[in-house]
């Protein structure tokens, strides 16, 4: 193979935004190379095949999770093979971790290892943001102690997993919550071989390379997680309990380089539904409409000084923050791009590249950075808290319900043309009941920031629409 200059992607399951990334790196002209672990059952056959046609080089391991080991080997191939590999990206937030030890042995600036699993560790995070003052609440590991002592003392807290994805185990304490739903949600953790490595409290810097870190994707048997009283979660998967955070939801679309933060977009979660089980965030508007120019700049101070504490240097954040007349406080540090439509939407609001095709610059560049900065704060909102941009966007996202799709369709008959779309699900499928939130799809819309109050109240409801979708009915 004669000597190609690429980027290494990691993909998870065969999955994790591949065609969007593919893309990304093969728009500015570069080779694409795939490390990706083990497909589920059903995607095994299929699914290898399509990396190969979509990238240069695919290797396709063993197991459902990759580990350092399969990073190394992966890079000495391509090394022997006389690829020439740039840097290494990954959408899913498991892999950061991996990214940031590839990005490390090629000499690229990014987040190192410790960092990255440092933010995943979301109690830890909570608490040292709050001896920083910058965040109001507190977090304690959940117990079947704390549990009980919580529901006593009748105040508003939230459960989340200590490390976890996609909102899975996420909802408020209420004084019907049990250990037993603690249990249920772990066991469904340990089942799904999506997203079991992801509940992992300690993937750890301290497995040397070539370690496998414990893999959870063996079905759960009947044997109920390991939840008894001191305990967190079985299966590996630990619950913290913290402070509600109260107010509107915000997200901070954020890329760091050499210690200078860059705010690209914000996105306001206009619809957001709190089940017992999960948090399902249904729409997004950008720039937000209930914040006032002072209250959007109040924000990226903190955000700034949220990734200074943090000593975050280099990277693509998604930064969810609640906001009320007293400020701001944080609801997680994502070191990576959001998920859904927050990269689309920031092209169709900036005019310029997605958020991953800016992550991916900044990786690009680092060495050398001075021309994409220059690009980059053209796009970004300014600390006073205005934005260039004469755009802005709304996007809808949906859930399927548990069932069997009869049918589902995109509907034309809107009041403004989406941006894009995509329909995740098809007739045929069929969607477990589960404490995870299961994308039906999702759609995207783009207006003239001054038209954006005249049109946001007949698309809001109408948007409902846009994607619909019959369920078989059950037989009696």
């Amino acid at each position: 193979m004669e000597n190609a200059r690429g980027v290494l992607l990691l993909s998870h399951v065969g999955f994790s935004f591949m065609e969007d990334l593919v893309g990304t790196v093969t728009a500015r002209g570069l080779k694409v190379y795939v490390l990706s672990s083990l497909p589920e059952p059903q995607h095994q056959e299929s699914r290898p095949g399509a990396l190969a046609d979509l990238a240069d080089d695919v290797r396709v391991t063993a197991e459902h999770v990759l580990t350092p080991r399969d990073v190394e080997n992966y890079l000495d191939h391509l090394e022997a093979t006389g690829a020439s590999v740039l840097c290494c990206l990954t959408v899913w937030e498991s892999y950061r971790h991996l990214m940031a030890l590839a990005n490390a042995s090629l000499g690229v600036p990014d987040l190192d290892e410790k960092q990255v699993l440092e933010l995943r560790d979301k109690l830890t995070l909570r608490n040292r943001l709050a001896d920083a003052g910058l965040s109001r609440g507190r977090a304690s590991v959940l117990t079947a102690e704390t549990l009980a002592k919580r529901q006593r003392e009748g105040g508003r807290y939230f459960v989340k997993p200590v490390s976890g994805i996609a909102s899975f185990g996420t909802f408020p304490l209420t004084p019907d919550t049990t250990w037993a739903d603690l249990e249920r949600i772990a066991a469904e953790a340990h089942a799904d071989t999506v997203y079991a490595s992801a509940f992992t409290t300690n993937p750890g810097p301290s497995n040397p390379v070539g370690s496998c870190p414990r893999s959870e994707t063996t079905a759960a048997s009947s044997a109920h997680a390991d939840v008894s009283a001191g305990h967190g979660a079985g299966f590996g998967v630990e619950f913290l309990v913290e402070d509600y955070v109260p107010g509107r939801e915000f997200s901070f679309e954020v890329i760091v380089v050499d210690d200078e933060p860059h705010v690209v977009a914000v996105h306001e979660k206009c619809e957001v539904t709190e089940t017992a089980d999960t948090v399902l965030e249904n729409a997004c508007v950008s720039p937000p409409t209930s914040l006032s120019q002072e209250e959007i700049a109040a924000g990226i101070g903190w955000v700034a000084s949220v990734l200074d504490v943090l000593g975050l240097a280099w990277g693509c954040f998604h930064v969810e923050a609640r906001h009320t007349p007293s400020g701001w406080d944080l609801i997680e540090v994502n070191p990576r791009v959001g998920g859904s439509l927050i990269s689309p939407s920031v092209a169709a609001l900036t005019g310029g590249p997605g958020l991953l095709g800016l992550w991916l610059e900044s990786l690009l560049t680092a060495r050398g950075p001075a021309g994409f900065l220059k690009l980059l704060k053209g796009l970004s909102f300014a600390v006073d808290g205005t934005t260039q941009s004469g755009n802005a966007t709304f996007f809808r996202v949906f859930f399927a319900a548990a069932g069997t799709i009869r049918e589902v369709r995109l509907n034309d008959d809107l009041p403004l043309q989406p941006e894009a779309s995509h329909v995740l699900l098809k007739a045929g499928d069929v969607v477990e009941s589960s404490s995870r939130e299961v994308f039906l799809g999702q759609v995207l819309w783009r207006m003239d920031r001054a038209d954006r109050d005249a049109i946001l109240p007949a698309l809001l409801p109408a948007s409902e629409r846009a994607i619909e979708i019959v369920y078989e009915t059950e037989r009696a």
